[in-house]
């Protein structure tokens, strides 16, 4: 059997996704699934349509980007997944879209505001974009500094990737993780959700207000908190 047909399984499994949600145009993303014991991801290959992907066709790649086992050529954002998953243990899964409405705020170069409740239930703070990268880096190996970008961007506003699970590249597109697939792909929809939102507010009230305290707090801790009671035991 093949060490790594689970991991396969699951990469192609989410990769489907993305198309059956409206996420990618064409070849527009991708999504790897990383196995942290053995230091190695599954991620889809480059240019290969989602109606010609299979679980055979999945690429396995090392945490230093380098191909491990498969036979086609890994997603051109290979390296940007491996830094993410050498700095951040707990994410399991990485995805990447190009998806209309979260893409176009990246390229605005906006952080996509808290206006309503929906947007409280996943989060407490704006959605990051992270500033475009400089011209010397882009340069050098852009996909591996498309990485330490998004770390950059972390660290300098001191949010933790367990509490934000999202991030706009700047002048670029989206990225998502999650600690499996489901919830980054998850997370990936509902960015997407969130970024068309905010857009039809603001065209409607281009002085909408940042959602009240009171309620981010409200409606996240009624999902998320110690004392939540959303859903089913």
């Amino acid at each position: 059997m093949d060490s790594f047909e689970q991991l396969r399984q699951d990469a192609w499994a989410a990769n489907m996704e993305l198309p059956r949600l409206g996420l990618v145009l064409f070849t527009f993303g991708n999504v790897s699934v990383a196995d942290h014991k053995r230091r190695v991801f599954a991620i889809k290959p480059s240019g290969v349509p989602y109606d010609q992907l299979s679980p055979s066709k999945i690429v396995i790649v090392d945490f230093e980007g380098r191909t491990v086992d498969g036979n086609l050529r890994p997603s051109s954002d290979t390296l940007t997944h491996a830094v993410l998953y050498s700095a951040w243990s707990s994410v399991g899964a990485i995805v990447h879209t190009h998806s209309t409405y979260a893409t176009a705020w990246a390229q605005s170069l906006r952080d996509i505001p808290i206006l309503g409740t929906t947007y409280a239930d996943h989060l407490t703070t704006d959605i990051p974009c992270a500033p475009p990268m400089r011209d010397e880096l882009i340069q050098g190996n852009y996909e591996r500094e498309t990485g330490y970008q998004i770390l950059e961007c972390f660290r300098d506003r001191a949010m933790s990737p367990q509490e934000v699970e999202m991030l706009l590249v700047g002048s670029h597109a989206p990225f998502t993780w999650g600690k499996d697939w489901k919830k980054a792909v998850y997370n990936a929809a509902v960015l997407e959700e969130l970024a068309h939102m905010a857009t039809l507010t603001l065209q409607i009230n281009p002085n909408a207000p940042r959602l009240k305290e009171s309620l981010v707090s409200k409606h996240f801790q009624r999902k998320h908190g110690s004392d939540s009671y959303y859903g089913q035991e």
